[in-house]
């Protein structure tokens, strides 16, 4: 039924990709309200430094700023803590004048509990804190290879030094010295592990950084009840203005919750608790069909899609038999029907990974350079009886790892076990692994055969090929590798890779990350799958909430319209309590 269903899905999805739902006829008396929205995986941080899933960053994003931001609505550039830039000749050096005003939110850890101003010193400390071994070691490659002394200060194991490129030459300039020109350095900037954080907040809590957080965004952390859920309250002090003067954010509050069940979560918003649901399960397609009330006509909900730049794929252990042969992970790879995937499991949700690991929509990449894995079973049976399975025969019986939270993930699974059966003699066990512990399996090598999935923080190929550059795996087994899972080190690959980042043309530059992504292919590290569209249903009370490929959330500007007027309450810390409580409060626009 769903995929007799889809021509009228994708007709739908693209009816309403860009559309912003409507906006309010009048600018006046906009603030208030309450916007909850749930997550169905569990976080695990909210420190900037630490964040590595979609979820993390979507709630982090609200308290935490960098110098510059991604605009949610075009992914360009802009302004943030800096309001302004300038870029020397040589195209090296990066000097940022930081914003008159700017303040981090109240809270304890400070004298009196007052927010104190934000200065050059912040910077430069978070700035060296992310070249800081064993402190930056998910967000390093932000800098890697590209901020003078980083790389050294990293290998050196020092904390509390100083990287050589990131000075502050007063209080409210911050001078960043690259080793050469990087076309996407600013991209970099806007990435979460660039966002800034006082010192005091570390000093005052040390590693408790889940239910303390201190920035200088537009929100501020009230209750954190980890895997429960997240209260948020505007930040009153927010530099932050719109176009017409008006102080920024609109909203009061900002409550998320962790039900991880999608169905629960989608009658959730369907009753009109929740203001938006991003990302559907594959049993809750079928409300797509359901966005206008039949009985009454009324919009019951908007949906707001995208292509997302995004990648879906399988890792493998490659230092463990039987993945230690590079002709079984390639008869794996030829084995699997990516466009029966997309068509019978996930009914057209998504494009098939036809040329590698980078997802198709970014400007200048030669995608036909890279032919990715054919769908060629004849040539996997005969990789495998090179291998010594002919007909599958003594092949170990393995198990592949997923997860339940994302879309169609234990179904896909489901299908690949059929195929690999089918087409190789082969049995697999598909093993659902706790949200608690999925991931660190994966990082510290415990995994032989999993699930995984990438969504940009910077729209550039670069990124993704990011993943399996050897200087981001970690060679001590005893320690987590947390970018490059797969620990893959090619010197072919990295050689390519490393010439590209130092690249002046973008042509060539884009030529060599493809290059480098044709012999991932060829070795196998991972095995693309597809890559998914962006999919958000937004209550038509939420304004201005603009959905984009990278997956960012960004609320500074989104207002809830109003159904009658209720005063706002004063006591802010009853108020964060009987939100964490579920409990209704006292306030326009509730959602």
């Amino acid at each position: 039924m769903l995929r007799i269903l889809f021509p009228a899905f994708l007709l739908l999805l693209l009816n309403g990709c860009g559309k912003a739902p409507g906006k309010l006829r009048s600018a006046a008396d906009v603030h208030g309200g309450v916007f909850n929205f749930n997550e169905t995986q569990p976080l695990t941080s909210i420190f900037p430094l630490t964040i590595t899933r979609m979820a993390e960053q979507r709630v982090a994003a609200q308290i935490y700023e960098g110098l510059v931001r991604f605009n949610a609505k075009t992914l360009a550039v802009e302004p943030a803590l800096a309001e302004r830039w300038d870029l020397d000749p040589s195209g090296t050096v990066y000097t940022f004048h930081l914003r008159d005003g700017v303040r981090f939110q109240d809270d304890p850890a400070f004298p009196g509990g007052t927010g104190r101003e934000l200065t050059s010193a912040d910077v430069v400390h978070c700035f060296t804190s992310l070249c800081a071994k064993g402190t930056g070691d998910q967000a390093f490659w932000l800098f890697q290879d590209k901020v003078d002394g980083a790389d050294a200060y990293y290998a050196s194991g020092t904390k509390g030094g100083q990287v050589s490129g990131i000075t502050a030459p007063d209080g409210h300039t911050v001078r960043i010295t690259l080793t050469r020109p990087c076309p996407n350095f600013l991209q970099s900037l806007a990435g979460p592990g660039c966002w800034i954080w006082p010192v005091e907040l570390v000093d005052q809590y040390g590693t408790d950084l889940f239910r303390h957080a201190i920035g200088t965004g537009p929100f501020q952390l009230k209750v954190s009840r980890p895997e429960e859920v997240i209260v948020l309250e505007r930040n009153p002090h927010y530099w932050g203005r719109d176009t017409d003067g008006a102080a920024l954010p609109y909203m009061d509050a900002v409550r998320i919750t962790f039900v991880q069940d999608k169905e629960k979560e989608i009658d959730q918003f369907l009753k009109g608790n929740l203001g938006m649901v991003a990302e559907l399960s594959l049993e809750s397609i079928g409300v797509l069909a359901d966005s206008v009330d039949a009985r009454t006509g009324k919009k019951r909900f908007d949906v707001l899609t995208t292509p997302a730049l995004a990648v879906q794929y399988y890792g493998f252990n490659a230092s463990k038999p039987p993945f230690n042969d590079m002709r079984v992970r390639r008869a794996f790879a030829m084995a699997i029907d990516r466009h029966l995937v997309v068509d019978s499991v996930l009914h057209g949700m998504a494009v098939a990974a036809n040329h590698g690991l980078v997802p198709p929509g970014l400007q200048g990449y030669p995608y036909n350079l890279v032919p990715g894995i054919p769908f060629d079973p004849d040539s996997a049976r005969k990789l495998m009886e090179q291998a010594g399975y002919p007909g599958g025969k003594g092949f170990p019986r393995i198990q592949l790892q997923v997860n339940n939270s994302g879309f169609g993930y234990r179904s896909v699974a489901s299908k690949v076990q059929e195929l690999l059966g089918r087409e190789l003699g082969i049995a697999i066990t598909v093993s659902a692994v706790p949200p608690q512990t999925y991931f660190d399996r994966i990082e510290r090598g415990a995994a032989l055969f999993w699930r995984e999935g990438w969504v940009a923080d910077l729209p550039d190929p670069e990124n993704f090929l990011a993943l399996i550059y050897g200087k981001n795996a970690e060679k001590d087994t005893a320690r987590a590798s947390s970018l490059n899972t797969t620990r893959y080190a090619d010197p072919r690959f990295d050689a390519l890779f490393a010439r590209a980042i130092t690249r002046k043309n973008e042509q060539d530059r884009m030529h060599d990350l493809a290059e480098a992504d044709k012999i991932a292919m060829q070795d196998v590290p991972l095995l693309p799958l597809y890559h998914e569209r962006y999919i958000v249903l937004l209550s038509p009370k939420v304004l201005d909430l603009a959905v984009n490929p990278m997956e960012l959330l960004d609320l500074r500007l989104v207002k809830l319209a109003r159904s009658g007027t209720q005063a706002r309450t004063a006591d802010t810390s009853s108020y964060a309590m009987r939100l964490a409580s579920g409990r209704n409060v006292s306030i326009r626009g509730k959602l």
